[in-house]
């Protein structure tokens, strides 16, 4: 790891140490390069400082030495999506870590969790599966819970459910005058419409209270094939998938493993399809729904009944650092040119460096208004597709951006100019992920909160 020079010592992160003490790290500090690094390990964001905070009011007195100071402030947990943060200049910034935010109390009775500003998806899955309870959780079990539900959030429960951002019923969040605040329907509400789904560009959240639901279990599970099996498998999920009911929520993958000795043999250097997902409802009714895949004769099925608690790390999503590039894409229906250019670009015979091309199914729930909803309460899409390539040197990550430009632009006739921000993995059309009247309102509440914009979220909300 390369070593970063140190700050002039009379800088303004220089200043910002001296007030904070050392919860803030500096350019040069031995702590520095440690506490830099993001989730995503390919993405090297240097920035003025780091700050991580132990408490609520740590936050809120960085945030506002921050402001006097004239540094803006990046919130970020977890850093999975640190590469679109770096595409801004970070000279003037203080990336502020949440991570010492942690815990999760659960109120079985009310069917709430309030979770710290930190606190990582597997950690409320833990917490509220004792009580038969489930939240909105992703596919991941390390991503932090703030950065996936401010930006929308979709998991298995998504097309029965809606986005996670609009089961957020509180947020306890610092201003940008250093202020700490509770935002609901009812207190600071428009405050409360925005962080829902317009991500951190409003104040760092140090707390959260999402809402539970009454689900102990699933029909869920994975079906796998050899790659050579995709025209028949991609074909098929596209026409099912485009009419099936919204208790089932499912993805499809095209995924290429590299010989790793710590992969399964199932996985170790094999080119293969998956279709993952979950149904809410019964094993028969589950059965029923996925008869048309089974008939497929996948090598692999792991359909049955399976506990909440165990969904979160059904997509097999990497835990820990990993390297990767990716890119996104929307969709409004995947006709057979969409699936023959999915094919011709990722299919079988197909040299690329991607490691996972996928296509997850939208609409249900996704695709209407949410009541009470926040900011993003809907997703104007049927499918997303997201492409990911391992970037463990520089050549890799340059190889792994050429095959994701390569790809989106192969299926850009049939993308709908949307963008879902948490997948957007670099500069993205922030606008785009907005219906026209939420997009003017949000730009509206920032300069109301934030009219000198100290915070830099990874994808900007501007003021008027």
């Amino acid at each position: 790891m390369s070593v970063t020079t140190s700050a002039p010592t009379d800088s303004a992160a220089h200043r910002l140490k001296e007030l904070c003490g050392d919860i803030v790290h500096l350019p040069g500090d031995p702590s520095y390069d440690a506490v830099r690094m993001p989730w995503n390990v390919a993405v090297d964001q240097r920035p003025a400082a780091v700050a991580v905070p132990a408490s609520a009011d740590q936050v809120a007195a960085v945030v506002r030495h921050c402001a006097v100071l004239g540094l803006r402030v990046a919130p970020q947990s977890t850093g999975h999506a640190a590469a679109a943060l770096v595409q801004h200049d970070l000279d003037d910034v203080v990336v502020l870590r949440t991570g010492e935010l942690r815990g999760v109390t659960v109120d079985a009775e009310r069917r709430v969790a309030r979770v710290g500003g930190g606190t990582l998806w597997q950690e409320v899955v833990e917490a509220a599966a004792p009580h038969g309870l489930a939240a909105l959780h992703g596919s991941s079990p390390d991503v932090a819970v703030a950065g996936y539900a401010l930006g929308g959030g979709i998991g298995w429960y998504a097309r029965k459910l809606g986005l996670a951002t609009n089961s957020i019923t509180a947020v306890e969040l610092v201003t940008a005058d250093g202020e700490q605040l509770r935002a609901t329907t009812e207190e600071n509400a428009e405050l409360f419409w925005a962080v829902r789904g317009g991500g951190g560009s409003f104040g760092v959240v140090t707390a959260l209270e999402l809402r539970l639901f009454p689900i102990a279990d699933a029909y869920a599970g994975m079906m796998l094939w050899d790659l050579q099996h995709a025209e028949k498998v991609v074909r098929h999920w596209a026409a099912w998938s485009a009419t099936a009911p919204e208790e089932v929520t499912t993805a499809l993958r095209v995924m290429r493993f590299p010989p790793m000795p710590e992969l399964p043999e199932f996985l170790r250097g094999r080119q293969l399809v998956v279709v993952d997902g979950a149904v809410l409802g019964d094993d028969e009714r589950g059965a029923e729904l996925v008869a048309g895949l089974r008939a497929l004769e996948p090598e692999m099925d792991t359909f049955a009944r399976t506990p909440a608690a165990a969904l979160s790390r059904l997509h097999m999503d990497p835990e820990g650092p990993t390297p990767s590039v990716g890119g996104s894409a929307c969709f409004d229906a995947l006709t057979d040119g969409a699936v023959d250019a999915f094919l011709a670009a990722v299919g079988p015979g197909v040299q690329t460096s991607l490691m996972i091309a996928e296509l997850r199914q939208l609409g249900g729930a996704l695709g209407r208004p949410a009541p009470d909803g926040g900011a993003l309460s809907m997703v104007p899409a049927a499918y997303l597709g997201f492409f990911v390539a391992i970037a463990a040197t520089p050549e890799m990550a340059q190889q792994g951006m050429v095959d994701v430009a390569r790809t989106t632009t192969a299926l850009e006739p049939w993308s709908n100019g949307k963008s879902f921000l948490n997948f957007a993995e670099g500069p993205a059309d922030v606008a785009a992920a907005y219906e026209e009247g939420a997009w003017a309102r949000l730009r509206a509440v920032r300069s109301a909160v934030d009219p000198r914009e100290v915070f830099l979220a990874n994808h900007v909300v501007p003021g008027e």
